[in-house]
């Protein structure tokens, strides 16, 4: 025995290091009971409301939600509510062996969460969009319980996180809407008072009847002309009959020139002015009234998108209480560490006699 380990000493070693290892992990090695729980996220699928307003709850699985609710199951927060409400620190640092404990329940946050990241695991996977919880505890109690809690942290914060981003729209838009009735209510005022300090309800539809009276006027005036000259062929200018056809057309003439200037004159109250203020004010009034109509209408949508953010963890397997103990892994471990300290020792029993060899 003593030639051998003269003789083959990294042999020796590798043999001590097996038997060591191996007494380490099925001797020393303290059990952990492993609780697990497959989840997949679900929100509600609810219809626009141009097409109908019923809500349809279809589940849905999303890659990138799914990995946001495995960072935050992994991160410092999701560390720091399982040490308020199952004390982490004192369940991990006062069971296990000296190579698996945590060695001192004081250690500075950055230091626990690394040894949070080795008794925790969260794994998606990609093709059947769920995610796979699993704690290791050295008590079957508080690994149920810990898996528990991180179900019901992630779900609620997922939920706080889609209602967030919702809730400050909601409120801006709602903002914007009151702002938008106040200038809608305010065109509406200075169109009913326009209406009323002119006396005219339409004012586009007076200067149409005074065109159309205006035209008709005229229509008369060209007859008497006519009527006229059919009456000089015959008459003296300063005939009865002539007289009185002259005296229509004056008349008709200033009736003309009359509905004319109230359409349109230099200076004065013409119809032409009122109807472009009024024109202005009613298209005031319509922009008004479609942009509030088009505020309303996204505040309605942001209210339904609020509602189809709400993420419900659904669970596929409740967490596990556990049975019996199934880590550590200690054949595995053994025969792993065996192998490589084998295939280690073997090239270096390849360098030593490559070495000997050249030395030769």
């Amino acid at each position: 025995m003593t030639r051998f380990i003269k003789s083959q000493p990294h042999w020796a070693l590798t043999l001590f290091a097996i038997v060591l290892v191996s007494f380490y992990w099925f001797v020393w090695a303290e059990d952990r009971y492993v609780s697990r729980a497959t989840v997949v996220l679900e929100s509600p699928q609810i219809a626009q409301p141009d097409v109908s307003f019923s809500a349809l709850l279809t589940g849905t699985s999303n890659s990138a939600d799914l990995l946001l609710l495995r960072e935050y199951l992994l991160s410092v927060d999701m560390l720091k509510q399982v040490q308020n409400q199952l004390d982490f620190r004192a369940h991990y640092s006062q069971h296990g062996d000296y190579f698996a404990r945590l060695n001192d329940a004081n250690v500075p946050i950055e230091t626990l969460h690394e040894y949070y990241q080795k008794r925790v695991s969260v794994e998606m996977d990609e093709y059947s969009g769920v995610l796979d919880i699993q704690v290791q505890a050295y008590t079957d109690k508080f690994a149920h319980q810990m898996v528990q809690l991180l179900l019901d942290a992630g779900e609620r914060h997922m939920n706080n996180m889609g209602q967030r981003l919702a809730e400050e729209q909601v409120g801006f838009l709602e903002s914007q809407l009151q702002r938008l009735s106040d200038r809608l209510s305010e065109a509406r005022a200075n169109l009913l008072e326009f209406q009323n300090r002119e006396g005219l309800v339409a004012p586009e539809q007076t200067v149409e009847s005074i065109n159309q009276v205006v035209a008709t006027l005229e229509g008369n005036l060209a007859q008497l002309k006519a009527q006229r000259q059919a009456l000089s062929s015959y008459q003296s200018n300063r005939s009865s009959e002539m007289q009185r056809v002259q005296s229509q057309i004056e008349a008709m003439r200033e009736q003309i020139q009359e509905q004319r200037d109230r359409l349109a004159q230099a200076t004065g109250e013409s119809l032409n002015r009122v109807s472009s203020e009024y024109k202005t004010l009613e298209l005031q009034a319509q922009f008004a009234q479609e942009t509030y109509s088009s505020a309303l209408s996204a505040l309605e949508n942001t209210r339904l998108e609020a509602a189809r953010k709400l993420k419900q963890v659904s669970v596929l397997q409740s967490p596990l209480m556990p049975e019996y103990a199934t880590k550590p892994d200690r054949l595995y471990n053994s025969t792993v560490f065996a192998l490589i300290a084998i295939f280690l020792a073997f090239i270096l029993s390849m360098l030593v006699l490559i070495i000997k060899e050249h030395r030769d």
